[in-house]
């Protein structure tokens, strides 16, 4: 049985090294001992804001199996409307395909709804079509072509 619960600075490490556990991951995340003191920084500044939630999926032994960034964002557009923004959604290779991905998006969306929004969205990196078909599954529709500008 996985239980979903917010992260707490304890599960910093093991956070970081799912967001590294893939191609794209390991060329853009730093795994150290100890943790790289942006992500400190980053998780702190997360953890204070209250429309932000970092949430772990942890194993029966509490092993860090999962882990996703949910944002409460508002608007004013679409009368006001709350959405929620999921991001940094990462399994472990050994519990893709169990359905605890789908149960933790489930579980963010419950989240969202339960903090008023109205939709939820999330953006895939082009180079994962197993992520983009994953959440088609679960009802998200490629509605938006979603655009970014590095800084």
């Amino acid at each position: 049985m996985v239980l979903f619960r917010k992260a707490c600075s304890e599960d910093l490490p093991a956070i970081v090294r799912l967001l590294a556990d893939d191609a794209l991951g390991q060329a853009r995340e730093v795994v150290s001992d100890p943790v790289d003191p942006r992500y400190v920084q980053a998780f702190a500044a997360i953890d204070a804001d209250p429309n932000q939630l970092l949430a772990v999926a942890v194993d029966p032994q509490d092993e860090v199996v999962g882990c996703l960034q949910l944002s409460f964002i508002p608007g004013l557009s679409r009368t006001g409307m709350w959405r929620g923004q999921i991001e940094s959604v990462r399994i472990a290779a050994g519990q893709r395909g169990s359905g605890m991905g789908s149960a933790f998006i489930d579980w963010a969306v419950e989240r969202a709804a339960e903090r008023g929004c109205k939709l939820v969205q999330l953006t895939s990196d082009k180079s994962r079509p197993d992520a983009i078909r994953f959440y088609g599954k679960l009802g998200f529709t490629a509605s938006h072509e979603g655009l970014k500008r590095s800084l």
